[in-house]
């Protein structure tokens, strides 16, 4: 299990691989400013897929990425 530490570090490391230094930055800034509901906004992320769904290609990009 990772740490609270390490799960931060992973969760930027991500945000900068995906979006960029500037934009996770905007990115940050825009969650830290607004309230945040993360069960509600997962809910209107992809509301055709399941959580299996959803973990399932997770999984499957996690593999393809090692």
């Amino acid at each position: 299990m990772l740490t609270d530490t390490e799960i931060k570090v992973t969760g930027v490391d991500a945000l900068v691989a995906a979006l960029g230094e500037v934009q996770t930055e905007k990115f940050i800034a825009l969650i830290q400013r607004e309230p945040f509901d993360y069960t509600q906004w997962r809910r209107t992320l992809w509301p055709e897929k399941s959580i299996e769904e959803i973990s399932e290609a997770a999984m499957k990009l996690r593999k393809a990425k090692q």
